[in-house]
């Protein structure tokens, strides 16, 4: 199982979960979602306490991974399987992101 905490503007909103058996999970975190200023991460993902679950990494997600080039460079540096998009989401995707989401990885 690998996870990946995410935040909204430096804040905890939820956390990002890959089983072993290749099921994604997010779920928002609970103090998020009682927060007056809580706002959804995504579209896809209106604030809910229930978890959303898919077969395959989010969209929202995966349109956060770098392509071409830096894909390839990121990869070859981390030593990733340029395949293995969770692994590269929760390698690259805190520092340097578009917009106001972050992931930071959860070392288990």
């Amino acid at each position: 199982m690998q996870q990946a905490q995410v935040f909204r503007n430096d804040i905890l909103a939820g956390l990002l979960t890959k089983e072993d058996n290749g099921t994604y999970t997010f779920i928002y975190d609970a103090n998020y979602l009682q927060r007056d200023d809580a706002k959804n991460i995504a579209i896809a993902f209106p604030l809910q306490r229930d978890p959303f679950t898919s077969s395959y990494l989010f969209p929202f997600f995966f349109n956060m991974l770098s392509e071409g080039g830096i894909k390839k460079t990121q990869c070859h540096t981390l030593k990733i399987d340029e395949d293995d998009h969770f692994t590269r989401l929760i390698k690259t995707a805190y520092a340097d992101t578009i917009g106001s989401i972050k992931i930071k990885e959860v070392e288990l």
